[in-house]
């Protein structure tokens, strides 16, 4: 009976220590830009080899290295104005500030330099990119709205122009 009594408060201690464990799953597939790669759940970081620059998904920001020092902006510096985010092969990287080991990175992805043909965000019909797909929607329908309330205006002027006359 003593068997019996400690394996029960060996396996209910054991139970209790599973039922404390936490599975923790990270999404910001809301948040990832639309010239993203599809396929991820959550992306910290993008790394660019092309440009050897990296892009904080939660910051907007990309990082890339200018003056003996690492810097952070919205936007792409000149040097790299030609550069398309959208057909640019991207690596999604997960680890914290993964420029201070830029060097292993560089060498790592440095077969990508060049490769194209990445499926993107805005491109997926994917129901988990359906945010991204209806702001794109959004935008072109805003965009036709005001079209068509030009036409309307100049219409419009035309045919008083005409009736005045």
């Amino acid at each position: 009976m003593k068997k019996l009594f400690f394996i029960a408060v060996i396996f209910l201690s054991c139970g209790v220590k599973f039922a404390g464990a936490q599975v923790s799953i990270r999404l910001n597939i809301g948040s990832q830009p639309e010239w993203g790669p599809v396929g991820y759940d959550y992306a910290g970081y993008y790394y660019l080899p092309d440009i050897d620059t990296y892009y904080s998904v939660a910051d907007h920001q990309y990082i890339y290295y200018q003056n003996n020092g690492w810097v952070r902006t919205a936007y792409l510096p000149p040097r790299y104005q030609n550069y398309d985010v959208y057909h640019g092969y991207k690596v999604v990287i997960n680890d914290r500030d993964p420029w201070l080991r830029n060097n292993v990175y560089r060498t790592r992805y440095a077969v990508y330099k060049g490769r194209g043909g990445q499926q993107i965000i805005r491109d997926s019909k994917d129901e988990k990119y359906r945010k991204h797909w209806e702001k794109q929607m959004e935008k072109e329908d805003k965009k036709r709205y005001k079209e068509q309330q030009k036409e309307i205006k100049r219409e419009d002027k035309e045919w008083k122009k005409g009736h005045n006359g």
